[in-house]
C-alpha cells in the first residue's frame, strides 16, 4: 500500500498529524497515537495491521 493513500485514510477517519520523528511520522485522534513509516510503500501486512487495528474505512 502506499503511504499516501493510509494517511489518507486516516485522516478521512479523524486522524492528524502530531509529529515528525526521525524514521515515522505520528499520527493521533486524540487518545491514541500510531507510527506511520516513512517509505513509498508500506508493507501490506503492516497496512492491514494498522487498519484492522484502529477500526478504520
Amino acid at each position: 500500500m502506499k503511504r499516501e493513500d493510509l494517511i489518507k485514510l486516516l485522516k478521512r477517519n479523524g486522524w492528524w498529524l502530531k509529529r515528525e520523528g526521525s524514521d515515522h511520522s505520528i499520527f493521533t485522534d486524540g487518545k491514541a497515537n500510531e507510527p506511520i513509516p516513512r517509505h513509498n510503500e508500506i508493507n501490506e501486512l503492516l497496512a492491514k495491521q494498522i487498519i484492522k487495528r484502529r477500526g478504520l474505512k
